[in-house]
């Protein structure tokens, strides 16, 4: 549930609402059920291979080395460019509603991402009692807010429900795909889960239909209460917020929006850090990075590796003025291409979903469908990560381990064992 309910709860409402209308209600409702094809396809393959690395291991077990090479990349231009732009979000935030200058405002972000980070290096034991503490204080602030504003819902704002027609709800889909992803990262830990064939089916359900049904709620309080007419980015959820605690609700939106954007950023960070400790594992990177804390079983070098990575962004962020939004779509293009290559491995693996061989067959095509039909949104910063699948691709032909992995995928073939 932290991987995807993000800071897109807080601003995607209002923005959705002010494109479609209270049509915008089609697009939350159709996007909450499209999610379950990605998360059982995800969770599917996690349960019948567990290990470390997730899509990246799907990957690799799909295409080869050289493929699981460009997702382990792709996967590590994700969270250096991701986490840094959504930090700032959350210290944006603060400023909304507490006068902050430039420099403050990077310094919060970054002491946002270095909290998660220290929490990680201390284990997934200590990150995951973390994530419980503040995915319970998130889903209990929303649920809040929502039941607070529904007394406020009025017909009348309902009305009319498709005042620029339906084309516009479509829009407004492709711009609320976004707040969907993260059900992949699960898989990345799956290897620390004890019984991952029992615990992914029933973790996918609860989180599918939790996110979905808060994320609706939310939507229809925003329409049904006008909050989404209030100015500013911000102001929607500040809306919802100020009708349950009066004149604070800026304070509470921008302390929420802290709450659950450090939630995101710890759980990417435990899933990311896996899957570069598995790719240098299997040679994708330098073997160094391929250490576990003794004590905390951490993957510590990944992680330091990491927060330099994120280092150099907020500090490009901050010099160049790269503007937030192109940020954004640096990392969505990154993680719909690592969406684009797990997808096409569930198709070619078929990985039992629910029992149903119809289910087997279809979710993944379904995923690879939507990851590619979303994919050209990005516009031309979808270059970035092409040339990092490049990069990527170098590196496997000169690295001599990641060249003898991929000399031992072959090797089953003409041995002729499975």
């Amino acid at each position: 549930m932290s991987s995807v309910l993000g800071s897109g709860i807080l601003v995607l409402p209002g923005l959705a609402a002010r494109i479609a209308g209270p049509g915008s209600l089609v697009a939350w409702g159709f996007l909450a059920f499209a999610t379950l094809p990605f998360a059982f396809t995800f969770a599917s393959l996690s349960a019948r291979r567990p290990e470390s690395g997730g899509i990246y291991g799907f990957v690799k077990e799909a295409f080869g080395s050289r493929a699981g090479v460009v997702t382990g990349w792709l996967f590590a231009l994700w969270v250096i460019t991701g986490v840094p732009a959504v930090a700032l979000i959350a210290a944006s935030y603060l400023g909304y509603a507490f006068p902050l200058s430039r420099p403050e405002t990077y310094v919060l972000g970054y002491l946002i991402v270095g909290a998660a980070y220290a929490v990680n290096l201390r284990g997934i034991v200590v990150s995951n009692r973390v994530q419980l503490a503040v995915i319970g204080a998130i889903v209990a602030l929303l649920i809040g807010a929502i039941a607070f504003s529904g007394a406020r819902v009025h017909a009348a704002n309902f009305q009319p429900f498709l005042p620029f027609g339906w084309l516009p709800i479509g829009t407004a889909a492709a711009l609320i795909f976004w707040s969907f992803l993260g059900y992949e990262n699960v898989s990345n830990v799956a290897e620390e889960f004890q019984d991952p064939a029992r615990d992914f089916p029933r973790s996918v359900s609860i989180s599918v239909a939790l996110v979905g049904g808060l994320y609706f709620a939310a939507a229809f309080v925003t329409v049904g209460t006008a909050a989404y007419s209030a100015g500013g980015s911000v102001a929607p959820f500040a809306a919802l917020l100020g009708n349950l605690v009066g004149p604070y609700g800026e304070d509470g939106t921008a302390i929420l929006a802290v709450f659950i954007i450090f939630g995101v950023v710890n759980a990417y960070t435990t899933g990311m850090s896996r899957v570069m400790y598995a790719v240098a594992r299997d040679g994708g990177f330098p073997s160094a990075l391929a250490h576990l804390d003794p004590r905390t079983r951490a993957p510590d070098r990944a992680l330091y590796v990491l927060l330099g990575g994120s280092t150099v962004v907020f500090t490009a962020y901050y010099f160049a003025g790269v503007d937030l939004t192109a940020a954004l779509l640096v990392a969505s293009g990154a993680a719909l291409l690592t969406y684009v290559l797990g997808s096409a491995a569930g198709v070619r693996l078929r990985p039992p979903i629910l029992g149903a061989p119809w289910a087997s067959r279809w979710f993944p095509a379904i995923s690879l469908a939507i990851s590619l039909v979303v994919l050209p949104f990005i516009g031309p910063l979808v270059f970035v990560g092409l040339g990092t699948v490049l990069a990527a691709v170098a590196y496997s032909a000169v690295s001599p381990r990641s060249r003898r992995g991929r000399r031992g995928d072959r090797a089953p073939e003409k041995s002729g064992e499975p």
